[in-house]
């Protein structure tokens, strides 16, 4: 059974940076894709960012286009999502995805 534990969130003034780390734990682990959602308080869950597990394919939710970047490392079973020039409507709990296994998120707080 895979499991995902994110990491790196904070606080943070608008206009900085955080790199957070989604690990993932299980037997067998190959994913289609892993990516990462956020959600805000009284918000739609938000796509922000996915990644194939094979290959390269990335895909950016409109809001976070050429300010946030999905990466990957298969040999640690980690995915990573640098977030530059950020915004205080960033602020959301990220939720790291693998397929249909979702983690416990953790909290990024943007300050104005």
């Amino acid at each position: 059974q895979v499991q995902l534990a994110e990491s790196g969130g904070g606080l943070v003034q608008a206009g900085g940076s955080l790199r957070l780390s989604c690990s993932a734990s299980g037997r067998t682990f190959r994913p289609i894709a892993m990516g990462w959602f956020r959600q805000a308080p009284g918000k739609e869950r938000e796509l922000v960012a996915i990644i194939r597990w094979s290959g390269t394919y990335t895909y950016y939710g409109d809001a976070v286009k050429g300010r946030f970047t999905i990466s990957k490392d298969t040999a640690r079973n980690t995915v990573y999502l640098q977030m530059n020039s950020l915004k205080p409507e960033d602020t959301a709990v990220y939720l790291c995805t693998a397929d249909q296994v979702e983690g416990q998120g953790t909290q990024v707080t943007v300050s104005s």
